[in-house]
């Protein structure tokens, strides 16, 4: 309720974007009304009803939801092969001459479960190197 409250220029003031702050405002709404479980319920939720639920809140999509589920609830077999720090990461990694599809890395990082997230940080890494 406190941020549906707020004035949208109090948030701007903050440093938050237009679709930053509709986004904001919709997850809060979509919260109040119940569409998106609290906090709590959300960490005993499997990671494809997480994605399920928080996609629909205008703003947020699968990228967004895969960092919230490594980053903050420790979630330890995401893969985000969207991402494109990953996927460079990939190809450095196993010397492919051009980035990897989705599917092709879904296939291969099978043999990372159950810690894909560990395997994105790497490949993430790798481009520090």
């Amino acid at each position: 309720n406190q941020v549906l409250a707020m004035d949208d220029q109090v948030l701007r003031n903050a440093g938050m974007s237009r679709a930053k702050v509709v986004a904001v405002n919709d997850l809060a709404q979509k919260t109040i009304d119940g569409l998106i479980p609290p906090g709590s319920r959300l960490r005993e939720m499997s990671d494809a009803d997480i994605v399920e639920n928080l996609t629909q809140v205008r703003g947020i999509g699968e990228w967004t939801v895969q960092m919230f589920l490594m980053f903050q609830l420790g979630r330890p077999d995401v893969l985000p092969t969207k991402d494109l720090g990953v996927r460079k990461g990939f190809m450095l990694t196993y010397g492919l001459d051009e980035l990897p599809a989705e599917k092709e890395m879904m296939v291969y990082c099978e043999r990372w479960r159950p810690y894909r997230s560990v395997g994105s940080w790497y490949m993430w890494r790798t481009l520090e190197l």
